[in-house]
């Protein structure tokens, strides 16, 4: 199951600790299981102790989407008290659970939200590079590229790069984080017009963007390449 929707349901990834003993936490998941012979569906809280995995029954849950579903199996496991916030260690340079999580989750290569759009797009039946500079002259990596369409694709992380819609500024070191998400976007911009100037086109999504919709908006751009090489 999509980590990015459990982190939704339960409002954030720092509201997926379970409790364990000896003060132990580990992340947790909820799962929605339908009665063949009823058609009930319950909510269960999983996760894994020691190489094993736990399953707690929460309660029967009956709203008309998944979503929401998830959401009262985790107010329910909250409710409960199976899960707690998680707490930031000493040394984090991160102002908040929130902040931490998007930090930690959204550097490098093979992020969720990468992997998302990626299976989506292969689905559709799109092949393409990943990880892959679009110019071999340019030290500048995109997450998906179609070279012959000359198609860029970037997945940003909403921390890493800014997003305004969800970008929470650091407390604490927070000149040094300032400094360092402002020269992200400025490299962002520098890039697109990099790749603008060698005759690509470049697709830049947000981490919280549904990957389909995205998926759709790069169909539709090679659609139009398709059309002008016809």
């Amino acid at each position: 199951m999509a980590e990015a929707e459990q982190d939704k349901a339960a409002g954030g990834r720092h509201l997926r600790a379970v409790r364990l003993e000896a003060g132990r936490t580990t992340r947790g998941s909820v799962i929605l299981k339908v009665s063949i012979t009823t058609g009930v569906i319950r909510a269960h809280l999983r996760w894994r102790d020691n190489g094993r995995t736990v399953s707690r029954s929460l309660s029967v849950v009956e709203h008309s989407t998944r979503s929401a579903n998830l959401a009262e199996g985790w107010a329910k496991a909250r409710s409960l008290g199976l899960v707690k916030d998680e707490v930031l260690p000493n040394e984090s340079w991160a102002s908040s659970p929130e902040v931490r999580a998007s930090m930690r989750g959204n550097r490098g290569r093979d992020t969720t939200p990468e992997l998302q759009l990626r299976s989506e797009l292969h689905a559709r039946g799109l092949r393409y590079r990943v990880s892959a500079r679009p110019l071999p002259g340019l030290r500048r990596t995109a997450d998906i590229v179609f070279t012959k369409e000359r198609l860029a694709i970037f997945v940003d992380g909403c921390f890493w790069h800014g997003c305004e819609k969800h970008h929470r500024p650091a407390r604490k070191n927070s000149e040094f984080w300032r400094r360092k998400i402002s020269a992200n976007i400025q490299r962002d911009t520098e890039t697109n017009q990099l790749l603008a100037d060698e005759g690509w086109t470049v697709i830049r999504c947000w981490e919280h963007e549904d990957p389909t919709t995205v998926a759709d908006r790069v169909v539709a751009t090679l659609g139009r390449y398709m059309s002008s090489n016809s």
